[in-house]
């Protein structure tokens, strides 16, 4: 069964820092690696990418905040925030894309940061 559940998102005061966790089971040979964010009124917009093979690319608004990793499985990755600022705030949702093309969404966690 696939499953991509997301985790960590929270309440935190700006200036602060939170880890998400994003865990895919099910499904095999994954290759690339996404943290979306959405708040209300806004599109989703793209934070940060991981491939397999490590490379990442990162949003212009969260650069030198938010670093993006793996474990070696491949099978779980994580968002650091640091420095957080309240327009941060949204709900980030994970991404993985199997390397048929195929991706799959997480439920995505609510992350707000307060003035």
């Amino acid at each position: 069964q696939v499953q991509v559940a997301e985790s960590g998102g929270g309440l935190v005061q700006a200036g602060g820092s939170l880890r998400l966790s994003c865990v895919a089971s099910g499904i095999a040979n994954i290759d690339l690696m996404r943290w979306y964010r959405q708040a209300p009124g806004n599109q989703r917009e793209l934070v940060a990418s991981i491939s397999n093979g490590g490379t990442t690319m990162y949003g212009d608004s969260v650069k030198g905040r938010f670093t993006i990793s793996k474990d070696a499985s491949d099978k779980a990755f994580y968002l650091q925030m640091n420095n957080l600022k309240p327009e941060d705030t949204a709900v980030y949702t994970c991404n993985v894309r199997s390397w048929t093309g195929t991706r799959h969404w997480g439920q995505g966690t609510q992350v707000t940061v307060s003035s």
